[in-house]
């Protein structure tokens, strides 16, 4: 069974005790939170303030992906807001391994993220220093956009260089991802379904997490 980390990016923020409240008494795994700058994307998200309310709500996995340049500036201070995951993107670190080192020397797990047209092979030279690749499956920045069907194939090239190595790294999908979609992008080798509008636009939210979750 996947990890499902709704992306709180869809949720109703005149309403967020509510969704988080919704999210805990759900299957959902982990509370996915897209932080943007504005500079790296084309768009601005939220910060500190609300990750660290969000930290006070639940007691499950806050995973914190920075859309952001200069990402090694605030990695202390997310830490601090409640990060237990945090995934910073290969094209926004000059200097990678650095950002990596970073991250777990703060406590927190270490994610790198990869835009659609970044080639897999751009993350095996650090593959064996992290703990998650987050790879996007629409161009960051916005909710709502429709999958790019690439993504299976980059997923199944992925976790063949992860089995290959015989390495402990989570394959997260970040993007497009819906009830019909869902099962061929778990087969691709995904271990981390982020959804967003699939979740947070549904009629029956809790009862959608359940259904992503029991995709085997």
């Amino acid at each position: 069974m996947p990890l499902i980390a709704p992306s709180l990016l869809s949720a109703n923020f005149l309403n967020l005790q509510q969704d988080c409240d919704m999210l805990n008494a759900s299957e959902a795994d982990w509370f996915h939170l897209d932080v943007m700058d504005g500079r790296f994307v084309p768009n601005i998200s939220f910060g500190f303030p609300v990750i660290e309310h969000i930290r006070k709500a639940t007691s499950k996995v806050c995973d914190v992906h920075l859309m952001i340049l200069e990402p090694e500036k605030y990695a202390e201070a997310f830490k601090k807001a409640g990060a237990d995951i945090l995934t910073v993107h290969i094209e926004a670190c000059h200097h990678l391994h650095r950002n990596i080192q970073q991250i777990k020397s703060l406590g927190m797990k270490a994610g790198v993220a990869l835009n659609p047209h970044t080639t897999i092979d751009s993350i095996k030279d650090v593959l064996g220093d992290i703990d998650l690749v987050c790879l996007m499956s629409v161009n960051p920045g916005f909710g709502g956009q429709q999958f790019i069907e690439r993504t299976l194939e980059r997923t199944r090239a992925l976790r063949k260089m992860i089995d290959d190595h015989q390495l402990q790294v989570q394959i997260e999908i970040d993007g497009g991802v819906t009830l019909e979609n869902a099962r061929s992008i778990v087969e691709a080798g995904a271990h981390v379904l982020v959804a967003g509008n699939t979740v947070f636009r549904s009629n029956d939210p809790a009862g959608t997490i359940k259904k992503l979750k029991s995709i085997s």
